[in-house]
């Protein structure tokens, strides 16, 4: 409906231009040669102003954006990768693509593949740390690059896809990282592909006009994202039913920013005002994606400011700005042209191939151009096949979020928040060095992580888009048990021997530059926010805590050593005196 409607903008505006072309020519004396000149002549003349319904400056700033993100991404793979999955990491991945090789058959084909597609079944594995890095500096380079010009081609664009979907695929499965904006990524990522040229470097390549069937694409994945939220919410936890859930949200959140502390404590209209104001963005705003030009913009406009709010009042990873990225394809070149400088560039290209238009002088389509065309529909096809049980679960009662129906995760089901917990507890990490952990008078110090709750006179952090891997595993792990969460025990043989790999992780060791601690426990506490104003508040307390128990008890490194072997982990010990 949106692209009749910018068909019919098009044909009455050049409708107008015609007739402003016939008033002139009965204007101009003389006879039929003179109209003819006067006529050639306004043709001839540029347009002054961005017109609607074409893409161009659109392409650019998508490219950019989804640029900006695969940066982002990249730069917490190359700084976090190697500790998490590396050679001494927490869960190495060379161990996870072993047991995939044997389960298998035990060779490296399109088994492997499938079951785990990732560059890395075809690198070295002697030094897995090299290929992690290898990837991610790889990844920077060339989203910096496109960042920086605002011009890619499908192979830059793929090769990005690739490289990232082979980071993703065993970070998955080693670390349990359900996040959705690893799929939504890898979804954005691929359709970006289908933006650019094939080879030609160019911001506006004047032979491949960007395909209203890529942007529509873009249009239907934020539609999906937003109803996906919505309806998650409105069939998951009832506080978002009775309007009560922005009560917790702002406390219970994974890794809450300074605006958090502040917004939690808002009136209670206030967070009702904010649900219901969320269930109308999420589930009434998207159709306007639908209903023509002018509508279209409107929710890409609420869109971004609906993220930008949730960017502002908590660190969600890079998730918020990504769901920007597909909300921007929701305007053209004639709504972003402020973005750009007037007469020069991008801008005065995009002008002269409008003129062009206008006057009817449209290059016809080349044997390349055609081609494309026929890329374009199969893209199409292939985003409505694959959005087949993506609609089926979200229409489902049963529905699930951040869930991919292909192994290639190219069309995903995506929500949030479906539950809010109302309380908000935490693991504390002790050591001591004292003999006996039972003794009353051991001292227990503790360990801080980046950014999660600890120290409750430490300021929340404002981190977003940046993401601490396991600090966000760290929240999740504050719901189960040590049982349930086994590398919470990995890391506390790792702290028992003063490993430097996961202490990078980390934003303080009490035992920095002394002995290792000689018993490390876990401590479960409810933490709450200060009340701003409160004698608390004044003596530099963010949060307030109260001890719920011990997560797991005090372990040392020989009464690890049997854990450890029954999951064919390293020894923290040995490793560290082969280092």
């Amino acid at each position: 409906m949106a692209a009749s409607g910018e068909r019919a903008e098009i044909s009455v505006r050049k409708r107008r231009v015609g007739s402003k072309r016939t008033e002139t020519d009965s204007a101009v004396s003389g006879g039929e040669d003179g109209k003819h000149s006067s006529s050639d002549a306004e043709k001839e003349k540029p347009l002054l102003s961005l017109q609607p319904g074409t893409y161009w400056l659109t392409r650019i700033v998508l490219l950019r954006s989804v640029a900006f993100i695969y940066f982002v991404a990249f730069s917490v793979a190359y700084n976090q990768n190697k500790q998490l999955i590396g050679e001494h990491g927490l869960m190495p991945c060379k161990s996870y693509l072993r047991s995939v090789k044997r389960y298998v058959g035990g060779k490296i084909g399109m088994a492997a593949m499938a079951y785990t597609p990732s560059v890395l079944w075809f690198f070295d594995w002697s030094d897995m740390d090299a290929n992690l890095d290898g990837i991610a500096l790889l990844g920077m380079a060339l989203s910096g690059f496109v960042l920086v010009m605002g011009m890619a081609n499908m192979v830059i664009m793929l090769t990005l896809w690739v490289l990232y979907h082979s980071l993703v695929n065993v970070i998955d499965d080693l670390l349990i990282v359900c996040a959705g904006w690893e799929s939504q990524l890898l979804e954005t990522g691929f359709l970006a592909i289908f933006l650019c040229p094939v080879w030609t470097l160019s911001q506006v390549p004047h032979r491949c006009p960007p395909s209203l069937i890529c942007i529509w694409t873009f249009r239907w994945l934020i539609v999906r994202i937003m109803l996906g939220a919505g309806l998650i919410k409105i069939r998951g936890d009832k506080c978002w039913r009775d309007l009560t859930c922005m009560d917790y949200h702002y406390e219970t959140q994974p890794v809450p920013n300074p605006m958090s502390y502040y917004i939690h404590r808002s009136p209670w209209w206030f967070h009702r005002f904010e649900t219901l104001s969320n269930h109308f963005v999420e589930l009434i705003v998207p159709f306007f994606t639908f209903l023509g030009r002018r509508l279209c913009m409107v929710n890409g406009a609420i869109q971004i400011l609906f993220q930008v709010v949730l960017i502002v009042s908590g660190n969600l990873s890079f998730l918020n700005w990504l769901t920007i990225v597909p909300s921007l394809a929701c305007f053209d070149d004639a709504s972003l042209g402020f973005l750009f400088r007037s007469g020069a560039g991008a801008k005065k290209a995009v002008l002269e191939i409008q003129s062009e238009d206008v006057a009817g002088r449209t290059p016809a389509p080349t044997k390349g151009m055609l081609i494309r065309q026929v890329v374009n529909i199969s893209l199409g096809i292939l985003i409505g096949c694959l959005s087949i049980p993506v609609v089926t679960n979200l229409l489902s009662s049963r529905q699930v979020m951040n869930t991919s129906f292909d192994p290639l995760r190219i069309v995903n089901t995506y929500g949030a928040f479906g539950s809010i917990t109302k309380e908000r507890t935490e693991v504390i990490f002790q050591g001591t060095l004292s003999p006996d952990p039972k003794d009353p008078e051991a001292l227990w110090e503790e360990y801080q992580f980046m950014c999660k709750p600890g120290d409750v006179y430490r300021r929340p952090c404002l981190l977003s888009p940046y993401h601490y891997r396991l600090d966000w595993l760290m929240w999740f792990a504050a719901f189960q048990t040590y049982e349930q969460s086994e590398w919470v025990i990995h890391i506390a043989g790792r702290l028992l021997s003063n490993d430097s790999t996961v202490l990078s992780l980390l934003d303080h060791n009490p035992f920095q530059g002394r002995d290792s601690p000689r018993w490390v426990r876990g401590e479960h506490f409810r933490y709450k926010f200060s009340q701003p104003g409160s004698a608390s508040a004044a003596q530099g307390k963010w949060w307030l805590r109260k001890r719920i128990g011990a997560y797991f008890p005090p372990v040392n490194l020989e009464g690890l050593r049997g854990y450890f072997q029954s999951r064919n982990w390293p020894h923290p010990h040995l490793q560290q005196n082969r280092k």
